[in-house]
C-alpha cells in the first residue's frame, strides 16, 4: 500500500514523503531538513531514500543533514551529480529503480535546469515533476533553451492522462490568473482558477493536479492551440516559439 504525504516548506515550496508497503520511506526533494524530518517523524517513519529532482538549492539544501540524521540514500539526476550535496547514485533518462517495491522511472525533462529530471511511477499512475511544470505552469527557462523546455512539457503532457502530477512550489493562483490573460475565453481555466482561489483562501493546497486536468487548463501545455496562436499572432509559427512567447510574458508579469 502507497501512502503519500505532502506538506509545506520554506515559503511556497513542497515537501513529499512516500512510503511503500515494506516500510522503505522516499522524500521527493528535500528543501528543509527540519520540515521533512518533522513530517516523517509525525508518522513514525524513517527516512530511506531522497529523490532529488534538480540541484537548485530550495531543493537540496536539506539533503546533508537528512543523510547525517537518517544514513537514507540520495539519489539525482547525473547530469547535476557534481551538484546534488551527498548524492550517492546517479540517474539518466531510461533508468529504473526499484525503492521497496515501488517501480520508478527517470525521465530526462531538461530546461529549468540543464539536468533536471522526473519521477514516474507509471504502476501507481504518479510522476513527481519538480519545477518542470507546475500547476497551470511552468518552471522558468533557467538553464536550458525555450524548445528544450517545450520538449520536457510535452513529455510530460504525454503520460496517461490519468497520472497524478506532484509539482514542487504551490504557485497555482498566480499562474492561473497569468492564463486567463493569453487564454480568457477558457471556461475550464475560469472554472478552475475560482475554484483553487477558494482552496487557497481555506489555506488549502491546490496540489496534486493530473495530467488531463492540465492539458484543459495549462497555458503553457496549449501552445499548439489554433485560437492562442491566432490571438498572439502566431498563426504559422512552430509550437515551441509559441511557448517561448508565453513563457516571455509569464516573466514580465
Amino acid at each position: 500500500m502507497l501512502d503519500i504525504q505532502q506538506f509545506i516548506c520554506l515559503k511556497d515550496n513542497y515537501g513529499v514523503l512516500i512510503r511503500s508497503g515494506d516500510g522503505s520511506v522516499i522524500s521527493i526533494d528535500a528543501p528543509d531538513a527540519a520540515a521533512v524530518l518533522d513530517a516523517a517523524e509525525a508518522r513514525g517513519w524513517g527516512l530511506t531514500h531522497i529523490l532529488n529532482t534538480h540541484h537548485h538549492g530550495d531543493h537540496t539544501a536539506g539533503n546533508l543533514a537528512l543523510k547525517a540524521r537518517t544514513r537514507c540514500k540520495i539519489i539525482g539526476p547525473a547530469a547535476e551529480a557534481d551538484r546534488i550535496p551527498g548524492i550517492d547514485t546517479a540517474v539518466k533518462e531510461g533508468d529504473a529503480l526499484s525503492i521497496g517495491g515501488l517501480s520508478i522511472r527517470v525521465l530526462e525533462t531538461p530546461g529549468h535546469t540543464l539536468g533536471h529530471v522526473v519521477y514516474w511511477l507509471p504502476d501507481d499512475k504518479i510522476a513527481f515533476v519538480g519545477d518542470t511544470l507546475f500547476a497551470m505552469g511552468c518552471g522558468r527557462v533557467l538553464e536550458g533553451t525555450p524548445e528544450l523546455m517545450w520538449r520536457s512539457l510535452e513529455r510530460i503532457a504525454a503520460l496517461p492522462p490519468d497520472t497524478t502530477l506532484y509539482c514542487g512550489h504551490e504557485y497555482t493562483v498566480q499562474n492561473a490568473r497569468f492564463g486567463m490573460t493569453i487564454e480568457p475565453w477558457n471556461k475550464a481555466l475560469e472554472r478552475r482558477l475560482a475554484d483553487v482561489e477558494a482552496l487557497r483562501a481555506e489555506g488549502k493546497p491546490t496540489l496534486p493536479t493530473r495530467v488531463d486536468v492540465e492539458i484543459e487548463t495549462n497555458v503553457f501545455l496549449r501552445a499548439g492551440d489554433a485560437r492562442i496562436r491566432r490571438e498572439l499572432g502566431m498563426g504559422a509559427a512552430a509550437d515551441w516559439r509559441v511557448f517561448a512567447e508565453i513563457r516571455e510574458r509569464k516573466n514580465r508579469a
